[in-house]
């Protein structure tokens, strides 16, 4: 018996919790999650969420981001690509750019260690809290 996959029982608020993420522009963490399941799943507790999260991080089905702020936020699109955080509302979204294929190569050169991925974060003001602070700007 050298399987070493597991097989794990199905779960309708793991499934839930991957569905929301799947369909989503954006980036939740797990309290936002947590907020969103009570409402179609009342008895759901906050452990469950950070636990299933957990098992669809393990099982390569969500990815796990940090944005300097210590708070995890979650993405159902694994594949290599950029992201963006909004600094004033805390917004994360994907940054629709090639990736750049040749940035490991090239960062090689600079080090000894073995390179085997990158993560490249942009930060600033998205566009809805540019245009709110324009309009505010406009009023004066």
């Amino acid at each position: 018996m050298g399987d070493s996959v597991k097989t794990r029982r199905k779960s309708s608020q793991r499934e839930k919790i991957y569905e929301i993420i799947l369909s989503g522009r954006s980036h939740p963490t797990a309290l936002d999650l947590y907020e969103m399941i009570r409402r179609e799943m009342p008895a759901a507790s906050l452990g469950n969420i950070y636990r299933n999260l957990g098992i669809l991080v393990e099982d390569g089905r969500l990815i796990k981001i940090k944005f300097g702020d210590d708070t995890e936020h979650y993405d159902a699109t694994v594949s290599v690509h950029y992201h963006f955080a909004c600094r004033k509302c805390g917004n994360v979204m994907d940054l629709e750019m090639p990736v750049q294929e040749d940035i490991i190569a090239k960062a090689q050169k600079f080090c000894g260690h073995e390179l085997t991925g990158h993560s490249i974060q942009f930060f600033g003001t998205c566009e809805k809290c540019k245009n709110i602070i324009k309009k505010g700007k406009t009023k004066k």
